[in-house]
């Protein structure tokens, strides 16, 4: 007993002393990992958020600072992840102590400088994510010892120069699943030389960079790949069948924009179909422009039916679609347009019911459009212009209830514009234009409600009278019918399409004169009606227009005066000739003879005498009586108070009458008159003390949506104060005047600014851009989320953005607002201060809607974040969304985002290069294409289609904030990556 006492008691203090050791060992590790990491918060220059304060923090275990997981032990870091931090400065090489380091994500942050080649030897990384930084030079080639790294991002960076070989052919790299090394300026050729082996290699994302060669064979080695995308690169050679008949589980393959070929001399493109076939779960095919030749093998309906997209235009692709090609019942998007494909349009593609959007536009197809088509349940899009085709529009088109676009034009169609087309309710574009269709225009077609964007119906052989249900098109942006045999009088009706900006109406037969009512259109920017056998004198409504730049009235029978002011003042002799009844000022335009002027000189003085002693004994008197100061409205722009409060506040401002706005803008003059809009004009005055002010005078002409206008826009300066919302000096409410006095903008619009027809020689530099883009989210996010009464401001748009001397901008022009009472962000329907859909107002202007508003619903905050998000495309593409509609036939956000990410360089440098003066330093010149980027990538999340998955305008105003912090002081924010970014992949 003795012994085995003594023999316990010795293992006893052996294992005290064995614990001792290894606790020590055990506390010295942890000491130099805190060492390790504080090393690396030294290096950081910016911690905007303090994500690194409590680092060191005392009595503050390691294991407990943010971002830092240890193992079971709690004894060694074995995950750093400070991702979406705003952190900035070099990464640290000290992190390479981190021993047993398993993942490391610094990406979406503002690091900078190069890679560390020490972080080769943390041999326990399996992950590591370095994406979206400022991160440049050479990848470091020791990267690739890391034995057991799994998953490797370096995407969205400045990195340049070669992929190591070391990164893709060592024995470390055997087991890597995830590489995206895309949206970079790498060069060279993809480093897999025979013998390479990423034989667990599941995602490879080379996309958006400068690599050249061929795709290298030893990636068939690579037989788990589901995701290839090697999109816009300056990859050459045949397509790599070699390589892809190898992946059985491929189901992303993007090759796009490269200059791949077929095979047999580029005549062939079934080998590389068939190595396709056996990919069972094969969904995505990219492969446009390129310079693929030969036919479209049937071979193409032998591949997996769970294919959705597949994208071959802009090639050289030649011969009949196989009609195999129906096999893919999945189908959704099928795009061939932009090669040399002949033949017919095969009936059997109507077999695909699931196909959405079809393009089979700038080819060559002949014969008649199947009627079939009519039978694709959720066909939203039909492309079918610049081809051959003849015959008749099929009737069964009005099945199509889905249907938003559909384009023919440039074709030999004949026939009649079938009427039942009028049953495609959601119709937003119908172009048959440069066609040989004959009759009238169906009441039907003229009538649809659902066009927002263009109705192009030109070059026919359409005849008869202008249908009167063309006016019920209130929501369509531009009207083509010019180039046929129309004949009749214009309908004054036209007024009604309150929302278009283009019409013409050259060449045909109509005659009458042209109705006052067109130069009333509120957005009209182009009108072209030569080449008619119009009578009478030109409107001076259109003269008076302060959106028309573009007229056209040549080859009518117009007479009368023609004054080179308004409007006209930048028209030339070329915008009258041919008729000979015309004089005026325009130069060119034979002078007016004057007739009677003494006559007309002395009935002048008369009415004057007369008028001046009626105005002395009523007038003057009237203007002063009580009555008329109880209906002076002054507002304060402060927070909501009691009313004796209010009372007070409002003696702070001076009470300006009517006369004295009247003298101020001299009698509310021509030569006053800065603007107007959809509720009235907005003069310039000056008042007696040489103050500038800004009056907006209502047309009280449509009585009941004009005082909603100015009701709503009293109460929302009345309860909103901000740097960045326009401020009321004061109101005049009569019930035969009603006018909103503010402050005059000496810079105006942002719309003056970002067009130059508006006559400035230069426009505003990217920091300006930028700060007046903040700026707007600022006002915007108060009055969506901070304001004592949230208002949602429903029309938000360049010309409704005001500059003042420091070029801030302001919110303005509120008359279409909602308030919103209480936390509910929906418009409360008993609400006397929130206005529905029952007011009639077109909720914003066209290219600014958001798409649910078309579909009927109430006005949302997420409204205005749609429209914020189009501004900002607007702002870096330099195009009106107007402008898009009608030339792209498509949105300006869809535009965009079909350039983005893979074609989105040349909009990113078309902005550098007309916002970025060449006195802007170029050592920046990434910082700008950075800056740019951010505003596209922010731009189309704020305009995604479901409302619910735009961001919120407080969470736009921060990044807003911190791009522009960023670009005034450069490298100082982070600029998040907000594309849509790849699943990251599970590590287990």
């Amino acid at each position: 007993m003795i012994g085995v006492q003594r023999f316990s008691l010795f293992n006893l203090l052996c294992l005290i002393i064995f614990l001792a050791v290894v606790l020590g060992q055990e506390n010295a590790q942890t000491m130099r990992d805190k060492a390790s990491l504080l090393s690396f918060k030294t290096a950081i220059v910016s911690d905007p958020q303090h994500v690194l304060e409590d680092w060191n923090s005392l009595g503050v275990h390691v294991c407990n600072w943010s971002g830092i997981r240890c193992n079971k032990g709690r004894d060694q870091v074995v995950e750093l992840d400070l991702s979406g931090r705003s952190l900035r400065g070099p990464i640290s090489p000290a992190l390479a102590n981190l021993s047993s380091l398993s993942i490391l994500d610094l990406s979406r942050n503002l690091f900078e400088g190069h890679i560390p080649g020490e972080i080769g030897s943390l041999f326990n990384l399996r992950q590591l994510s370095l994406s979206s930084n400022l991160l440049e030079g050479n990848i470091a080639a020791e990267l690739g010892f890391l034995h057991k790294l799994v998953y490797l991002d370096l995407g969205s960076n400045r990195l340049e120069g070669e992929i190591p070989g070391t990164l893709f052919c060592n024995h470390s790299s055997s087991s890597l699943q995830y590489i995206d090394l895309s949206n970079n300026s790498l060069s060279g050729k993809i480093p897999l030389a025979d013998g390479c082996k990423l034989k667990q290699l599941r995602f490879l994302l080379l996309w958006s960079n400068h690599l050249v060669g061929q795709v290298p064979a030893a990636l068939a080695n690579s037989s788990g790949l589901e995701w290839l995308d090697l999109e816009s690169n300056m990859l050459s050679g045949k397509l790599p069948l070699e390589i892809i008949q190898k992946m059985p589980q491929l189901q992303y393959l993007y090759l796009s924009y490269n200059g791949f070929v077929s095979h047999n001399g580029n005549t062939n493109l079934e080998p590389f179909l068939t190595s396709l076939v056996n990919a069972s779960n094969f969904q995505e095919l990219e492969l446009a422009g390129n310079n693929l030749g030969g036919e479209i093998p049937p071979i193409i309906g032998n591949l997996s039916t769970n294919l959705v997209q597949i994208h071959l235009d802009a090639n050289l692709l030649y011969g009949s679609i196989p009609p195999q090609i129906s096999n893919l019942v999945n189908l959704t998007l099928l795009n061939l347009s932009s090669n040399l494909l002949n033949g017919t349009i095969p009936p059997k593609l109507c077999q695909m019911t699931k196909l959405e959007r079809v393009y089979l536009s700038n080819n060559s197809f002949s014969g008649e459009i199947p009627p079939a088509l009519g039978d694709i349940p959720h066909l939203g899009l039909l492309d079918l212009s610049k081809n051959k085709l003849s015959g008749s529009i099929p009737d069964s088109f009005a099945n199509l209830s889905q249907l938003r676009r559909l384009l023919l034009y440039e074709n030999q169609l004949s026939g009649t514009i079938p009427p039942s087309l009028g049953k495609c309710i959601n119709l937003e574009i119908l172009d048959l234009s440069h066609n040989q269709i004959s009759g009238v225009i169906p009441s039907e077609v003229a009538g649809l409600r659902s066009l927002k964007l263009y109705l192009n119906l030109s070059s026919n052989h359409l005849h008869g009278p202008l249908p009167m249900e063309l006016s019920k098109m209130d929501m369509v942006l531009a009207v083509d019918l010019s180039s046929n045999n129309l004949s009749g009088t214009i309908p004054s009706q036209l007024g009604s399409c309150i929302a278009i900006e283009y019409l013409n109406l050259s060449v045909n037969s109509l005659e009458g004169p042209l109705p006052v009512s067109i130069g009333k259109l509120p957005y009209l920017q182009k009108l072209d009606v030569s080449s008619n056998q119009l009578i009478g004198e030109i409107p001076e409504s259109l003269q008076d227009s302060l959106t028309l730049k573009k007229v056209n009235f040549s080859f009518n029978n117009f007479s009368g005066n023609v004054s080179s002011k308004g409007a006209f003042s930048s028209l030339t002799i070329d915008s009258f000739l041919g008729n000979v009844g015309l004089c005026g000022s325009i130069k060119g335009l034979p002078n007016c003879r004057k007739k009677h002027a003494h006559h007309l000189a002395i009935l002048s003085i008369l009415l004057s005498l007369l008028i001046t002693p009626i105005f002395c004994i009523f007038g003057y008197p009237l203007m002063h009586r009580s009555k008329f100061q109880r209906h002076l409205a002054i507002f304060d722009h402060g927070d909501l108070r009691d009313d004796e409060e209010e009372e007070k506040k409002e003696l702070k401002y001076p009470r300006i009458s009517y006369e004295q706005l009247v003298e101020a803008t001299g009698g509310f003059s021509a030569s006053s008159l800065i603007g107007a809009g959809r509720f009235g004009h907005v003069y310039k005055g000056v008042l007696q003390d040489n103050s500038v002010i800004a009056v907006k005078v209502l047309d009280l002409k449509t009585d009941g949506e004009i005082l909603g206008s100015f009701k709503r826009e009293c109460q929302v300066l009345k309860r909103t104060r901000h740097r960045n919302l326009i401020r009321i000096i004061t109101a005049c409410s009569r019930p035969d005047f009603k006018a909103l006095v503010l402050p005059l903008m000496s810079n105006g619009s942002l719309e003056r600014h970002l067009y130059s027809s508006h006559g400035l020689s230069h426009g505003l530099n990217l920091i300006q851009l930028v700060s007046i883009c903040n700026d707007v989210a600022e006002g915007v996010a108060y009055l969506h989320h901070h304001s004592p009464v949230r208002v949602v401001h429903c029309d938000l748009k360049p010309s409704n953005i005001l500059l003042d001397d420091d070029m801030t901008a302001l919110v303005t022009d509120f008359g279409i607002a909602r308030l919103v009472k209480g936390s509910d962000e929906n418009i409360p329907t008993n609400d006397s201060t929130s206005f529905s859909s029952a007011d009639g107002l077109l909720c914003g202007s066209i290219g600014y809607i958001a798409p649910e508003y078309g579909m009927g619903k109430c006005a949302s905050i997420e409204g205005d974040v749609f429209s914020f998000g189009v501004l900002l495309l607007e702002i870096v593409t330099g195009r009106r969304p107007t402008d898009v509609l009608f030339h792209e036939g498509s949105s300006l956000h869809e535009w965009v985002k079909s350039h983005y990410p893979s074609r989105v360089d040349s909009i990113v440098q078309q902005a550098i290069d007309r916002c970025v003066p060449d006195s802007m330093p170029k050592q920046y010149n990434k910082i700008w294409w950075d800056v740019v980027l951010e505003l596209i990538e922010l731009g189309l999340m704020c305009a995604q289609y479901n409302p619910s998955m735009r961001p919120s305008m407080q969470d736009v105003a921060h990044e807003m904030g911190r791009v522009k912090e960023y670009i005034s002081n450069p490298s100082s924010l982070l600029i998040e990556e907000v594309g849509l970014k790849v699943d990251a992949l599970s590590l287990g």
